[in-house]
Order: structure tokens, then C-alpha cells, then sequence
């Protein structure tokens, strides 16, 4: 099986991490897996904000969880969050959103990373504190949330997945 096979079969959603900050090249190769994501038309409707603040990292999570009507940590202590938005303005924003977190996801998996889509960002950034990270960010009304992207080295590497029966059906 080739490498590329290998990560799109194995890759898993880690939800336990190590404290150990992510190197900032790896983090750059992962952001480059999202930005060569597929998009309509080529048209580049999603944008990805980076977070490797400890403190907005955990910001963030406290809003998602509350959000969830937990008070768990809702990024599993990642030391990074790759929150992706999409122009709604655009058709395809949330295929287009999509896609960029599949790359995320794949791409940290190649690089020995573990990762996990978190969701509810739609709902943290169309709260009053969302909004106000939204403008510091310089993304406008328009911006959705995706989702998060959490990243950082697995602390327990996650067990083997099993898949249901008919998941794929053959018309030959």
C-alpha cells in the first residue's frame, strides 16, 4: 500500500494529547495540505486561523464546551486549533470548508500528528465573543465556522476503527 493509502486508512481522531508544542514547520506543512484543498470553481472560500496561544487555545475550547452544556475541556488539551471558516457568500462553502478539514486532518496524520474535527464552530463564532475574535481576525459577517482542527502528538493512540456492514453498496 502506498503512503497516501496508508494515512487515508489508518488516520484516526485523537482525543487525548501529549502538552508538547507542535513544531512550526510541521504546523506550516499541515496549514499547506488545507490550502491545497479541492475548492469550487478554485474559487478559495475557506480562510484557516491558527491558534498555538495557550490561552486563546483554551479560550476557544471553554466557549465550544459551553456551547456543548459541558465543562470538559472540548479540545482534549491540543496545544494547537485550526479553526476553518468559509465565505458563505460562495455555493459551495461548506463542501469547500469540508474539504480543507479533511486535508487537516490527513495531512497532520501524515506527519505522525494526531487531530480531530471539533465541532460547533458555527455556533462559538456567532456568539458576542466569537464575533469579537472574528474581527480581530479581520473576517467579516460573511465567515462561517467550519470547524476545528485540533492538533498536537497523541497522547494514547486511538484504537482500531470497524466499519458497518453496507457502507459501501456495488451496482455492477
Amino acid at each position: 500500500m502506498n503512503d497516501c493509502l496508508n494515512v487515508l486508512q489508518t488516520r484516526r481522531s485523537v482525543k487525548s494529547y501529549k502538552s508538547d508544542p507542535v513544531p512550526e514547520n510541521m504546523l506550516k506543512e499541515v496549514l499547506k495540505a488545507g490550502i491545497n484543498a479541492p475548492t469550487g470553481m478554485n474559487r478559495q472560500s475557506p480562510v484557516m486561523v491558527a491558534v498555538t496561544d495557550p490561552e486563546t487555545v483554551r479560550y476557544i475550547g471553554n466557549l465550544n464546551a459551553k456551547i456543548m452544556g459541558a465543562s470538559t475541556d472540548a479540545f482534549y488539551g491540543a496545544p494547537v486549533v485550526i479553526i476553518v471558516f468559509s465565505d458563505t457568500t460562495v455555493s459551495t462553502f461548506k463542501e469547500d470548508g469540508c474539504l480543507v478539514m479533511g486535508n487537516l486532518l490527513n495531512a497532520a496524520a501524515s506527519l505522525g500528528l494526531g487531530a480531530c474535527w471539533i465541532h460547533r464552530a458555527r455556533e462559538v463564532f456567532e456568539t458576542p465573543e466569537g464575533k469579537k475574535l472574528k474581527e480581530k481576525w479581520g473576517l467579516g459577517s460573511q465567515y462561517i465556522g467550519i470547524g476545528n482542527c485540533i492538533l498536537g502528538y497523541a497522547a494514547q493512540i486511538p484504537e482500531e476503527k470497524t466499519h458497518k456492514a453496507n457502507y459501501v453498496i456495488y451496482d455492477k
